[in-house]
């Protein structure tokens, strides 16, 4: 199996490493509403959450639930219209350094090469020592793509462009990495080696992780807890704890408690989707 992960020395981070007492959100009884062209449209009601620093917490639930809506509200990019979501304290106004984002589109700058795309937040960040580069380089070895480094976006396949997302992401030193269905367009096998090389990286980081996903076997694999979401409006109607043993691997899908905790939520997720086909064909 392809190793993501360079395997020839544990990575330490540049001029700081993530520390377990950083990365705790707050969502404090959020609300969003949006004023479209077809009216008043209520995404996320009446949510709280608490995510504890170093947590990896999976958000499930049934399309158009209001899943990225609230990610999106964490990373700054929607406020709230009632309530507030902290991030160690401070309340979320804006996108910030703090809180890095991985999209399920690529999003990288095609102009740019891998190297540049990952060096890109710490150059504007105005990083003294190391440099953007030196940390570049720390990242993209990381992530396994170091004899790719000066190559171009549309030169890679979609599992790479993914690892240039996540290194790029991480190059900032966030307190907490947010993740809107990153492996969501990439092939089936792909996907379990990204699942399973992410794991090893948060497990070497100790980031907090905030990951949306609609894919049931990916919340089990990947969470200490699983969010269930409630059809539009979208709420918190479940938060289970996944008791399954650490470090994971392929080997776990076919474990007893895994199956079980896929039929709990294959079940609340079925049930939520009925709700969201009714309210849609209203």
């Amino acid at each position: 199996m392809l190793n993501l992960v360079s395997p020839r020395a544990k990575i330490e981070p540049p001029a700081r490493t993530y520390r377990n007492d950083r990365g705790r959100i707050e969502i404090d009884n959020v609300g969003i509403v949006f004023d479209g062209d077809r009216g008043v449209h209520t995404a996320v009601e009446n949510t709280s959450i608490t995510i504890e620093p170093g947590q990896f917490v999976c958000i499930l639930g049934p399309s158009g639930c209001g899943k990225s809506t609230l990610l999106n509200a964490v990373a700054g990019y929607v406020p709230p219209t009632t309530g507030q979501i902290r991030v160690d304290g401070e309340p979320v106004k804006a996108p910030g350094p703090d809180r890095g984002m991985v999209f399920q589109q690529y999003s990288l700058f095609p102009w740019m090469t891998v190297r540049e795309n990952v060096a890109f937040g710490p150059r504007i960040s105005g990083r003294g020592e190391p440099t953007p580069e030196a940390i570049a380089d720390t990242f993209i070895e990381m992530v396994g793509l170091t004899r790719f480094a000066k190559r171009y976006p549309r030169e890679l396949s979609g599992g790479m462009q993914q690892r240039v997302g996540i290194a790029r992401a991480l190059a900032n030193y966030p307190r907490v990495l947010l993740m809107d269905e990153p492996f969501g367009a990439l092939d089936s096998q792909t996907r379990a080696m990204m699942s399973e090389n992410l794991l090893k990286i948060w497990a070497e980081f100790g980031i907090t992780v905030l990951f949306v996903t609609h894919d049931i076997d990916e919340a089990v694999f990947l969470g200490d807890r699983v969010l269930v979401m409630s059809a539009s409006p979208g709420r918190i109607i479940a938060d289970i704890k996944i008791d399954l043993p650490r470090p994971r691997d392929g080997d776990l899908t076919v474990d007893e408690g895994f199956i079980r905790y896929k039929r709990l939520f294959h079940a609340q997720i079925r049930q939520e989707s009925l709700k969201a086909f009714e309210q849609q064909n209203r």
